[in-house]
């Protein structure tokens, strides 16, 4: 079995740093260490689709919160204060 080039510590860290859960982290982890690096860019790319859900699903939250704050500004207007 061919060994992989690059740092296993490496990726793990920056899975850590970028908020991937630890089951993610340890599925990672065993497939570098099995070299299985086509299994290892998919799975990356499949925690990578969860952090842009999460991140889509931050942005609505956003979006809520800056429509609430418009209204009550539009509000304040139509009532004079």
């Amino acid at each position: 079995m061919k060994s992989m080039k690059f740092d296993i510590n490496t990726i793990l860290e920056n899975l850590t740093d970028a908020g991937c859960s630890a089951k993610e982290i340890e599925t990672a982890k065993a497939l570098c260490e099995a070299g299985q690096a086509d299994a290892l860019i998919i799975h990356l790319r499949k925690c990578r689709c969860h952090l842009m859900d999460e991140l889509h699903q931050s942005q609505r939250k956003v979006d809520r919160l800056d429509y609430l704050v418009h209204s009550v500004q539009e509000g304040r207007k139509s009532a004079g204060l």
